[in-house]
């Protein structure tokens, strides 16, 4: 029995006396899509890299809270009103029972000395502390049934001596009607600056009122005052949590996107 083997294939050396065909030649729009995109490519790892750069700068860099506190002193000069008592606020599920409320701002009280702008029990209270300056301003709900005072005290004292006023206040005046026309009262401490916070409500419609309660008794299921019916307490807590919040974001570090 015989087998034969089977001849390998040979590959063809190219005859370089013929003519070889022409590769392809990239046009000139292929060549600039090419250019853009590894442009492109560069740019976002570019920015990807400065995002992160930023973001660390802001992260480490960060004032420390006592320089942040200390900075806060200066708030009443150094940042636009429209910021520390922005012209409109919102309060979701800040009214009875969880309602939204809106503020508006209808009068802006040039920024005072503490005598010219606090009740003389007031003096008193801030004489261990000192007292700066006060911003103040009146606000209505959307209704325009209530107006509600809100009041920014500026003291230089430090964070252990501002505690230690927690507690001991009594109703603020008012700003915008008469102390006789104040329905409910909020009064606080701020935790990131040396600023007390507070806020008095009245009814729009000039009724005077019996002596004003705190916001809390006010909201309280069990009241009948008509101040707690119409909601004088939440208008007074509300507003002042938005106030709050307002004065927090200026005195707080830098966040990411506010350093992009």
């Amino acid at each position: 029995m015989t087998t034969t083997t089977p001849r390998s294939a040979v590959t063809a050396e190219p005859d370089p006396d013929r003519p070889q065909p022409a590769r392809p030649r990239r046009g000139p729009g292929r060549v600039l899509a090419a250019a853009v995109c590894a442009t492109l490519g560069t740019g976002l790892l570019a920015g990807a890299g400065l995002t992160a750069w930023s973001e660390h700068r802001a992260t480490h860099h960060a004032p420390s809270a006592d320089a942040a506190y200390g900075k806060a002193r200066s708030l009443w000069h150094s940042s636009p009103v429209d910021s520390l008592l922005p012209p409109v606020l919102s309060g979701p599920a800040a009214g009875p029972g969880g309602a939204d409320r809106s503020w508006t701002r209808t009068a802006l009280a040039p920024d005072a000395d503490c005598p010219v702008a606090l009740s003389s029990e007031w003096q008193r209270l801030l004489a261990a502390t000192g007292c700066t300056r006060v911003l103040r301003a009146t606000y209505t709900d959307a209704t325009g049934s209530s107006l509600i005072t809100v009041g920014l005290v500026f003291t230089p004292a430090d964070a252990p001596a501002m505690a230690a006023l927690t507690g001991r206040f009594t109703a603020p005046p008012a700003y915008g009607f008469a102390d006789a026309q104040r329905g409910a009262w909020t009064a606080s401490v701020l935790p990131d600056a040396p600023v007390v916070l507070y806020t008095v409500s009245a009814f729009a419609d000039g009724r005077h009122l019996d002596a004003p309660l705190p916001a809390e008794d006010l909201m309280k299921k069990d009241a009948t005052d008509p101040a707690a019916r119409a909601g004088l307490g939440h208008e007074a807590k509300g507003l002042a949590g938005r106030v709050a919040a307002a004065v927090r974001t200026l005195t707080g570090p830098p966040t990411p996107a506010q350093v992009r």
